[in-house]
């Protein structure tokens, strides 16, 4: 197999709305460094943190939720990791076909489908956790290729899900079993999941159900027989307030006004793990309950290799099903990030790129 010099794709211009998203029929293809590899997309699903990094909502100064977020805001250090390389082809989610191997490669082939995980560790001494994300510090896959290190891809040609289906998980399914296996759940664990009908909700439900834990899901009226299809026993309705002390973790991706109910919710010793604030990032604590109450709280970004490499196990064992709503052509990313911001499809919305 071989690639051509130019691609198509989309690239972020600048922080903003939909149309800082420019289609490209002529971005160059990047040739391999000796360690790394180029990757035919064949899928490439649509997530909050895309949509984050578009509107600058990482910005220290960004204190409102998704929704709310001003786009004509000044905003400089909108990334991860502050300013962002623009142009920049965003997408954190990849399944693929190797096209091209570096002379230093080994393990990996052409033809190998391949995935990776989303926030990628490149852990220092005095960084630990330290992590690079694919669509963030370097070009991701909303576009025909994509170059990548090969010590960050796993191959799952023998997986029996289809491209689209292993396009869905990097991101929602990487950052889920990231937070169950920070927070440790386990068998016998009542585990309470916000935002249980999104891509990472939905996941969190499925995964913490096979790591035989008891699930209740925070969703809407509307997607609440999906979350059950995925394994929780019982639903709350979005906005109403858990039974105090009923859960021993607490997996939040929503945050905002009802947090301080996320932590009530906990039993004495009860861990709380976090990886997203679409509903607000500034909460009001009371620290006495924490303390008293010998709250465990996680921050969970950083993925170590084996995390994901657990994740590619069951994968590859066809142990875990995504849900997909709906797929689109990469060109109508605009509409793919509409329909995903207006919260009326479950699971996961996946973009395709042109052949």
């Amino acid at each position: 197999m071989s690639y051509p010099e130019v691609m198509s794709g989309v690239q972020l211009t600048r922080h903003g709305g939909p149309e800082a998203l420019v289609w490209n029929e002529a971005i160059p293809v990047r040739a391999p460094e000796s360690d790394e590899v180029v990757v035919r997309v064949k899928a490439s699903g649509v997530n909050n943190t895309d949509i984050n990094t578009r509107i600058g909502w990482y910005s220290t100064d960004v204190k409102d939720s998704t929704e709310e977020v001003k786009l004509d805001a000044n905003i400089e250090d909108g990334g991860w990791a502050g300013a962002l390389p623009f142009p920049l082809i965003q997408g954190g989610d990849l399944c693929g076909d190797i096209v091209s191997v570096g002379d230093d490669v080994t393990g990996f082939e052409i033809g190998m489908r391949v995935t990776c995980p989303t926030n990628q560790p490149v852990p220092t001494q005095n960084e630990p956790t330290k992590f690079v994300a694919i669509g963030s510090e370097f070009d991701g896959a909303f576009a025909q290729y994509c170059t990548l290190p090969a010590d960050r891809l796993f191959d799952v040609s023998n997986s029996p899900l289809s491209d689209v289906e292993i396009a869905a998980l990097p991101c929602a399914f990487g950052t889920a079993w990231n937070l169950l296996s920070r927070s440790n759940v386990s068998d016998g664990d009542k585990v309470l999941i916000t935002g249980a009908s999104g891509g990472v909700g939905l996941a969190a439900v499925q995964l913490a159900k096979l790591r035989g834990a008891q699930v209740t899901g925070i969703a809407s009226p509307a997607k609440q027989d999906v979350v059950r299809l995925s394994g929780a026993e019982t639903i709350i309705n979005r906005g109403e307030t858990p039974e105090p002390q009923a859960y021993t973790v607490v997996i939040d991706v929503v945050g905002g006004d009802h947090w301080i109910h996320f932590i009530n919710a906990l039993k004495p010793g009860g861990r709380y793990a976090v990886s997203g604030a679409i509903a607000g990032p500034v909460i009001e604590a009371d620290l006495r309950t924490i303390y008293l109450n010998d709250i465990t709280i996680f921050g969970c970004s950083f993925q170590p290799v084996k995390v994901f490499a657990e994740l590619v196990g069951l994968i590859n064992e066809g142990r875990i099903q995504p849900y997909i709503s709906k797929t689109y052509p990469l060109r109508e990313i605009a509409t793919a990030q509409e329909d995903f911001q207006s919260k009326r499809f479950p699971g996961k919305l996946v973009l395709i790129p042109p052949e």
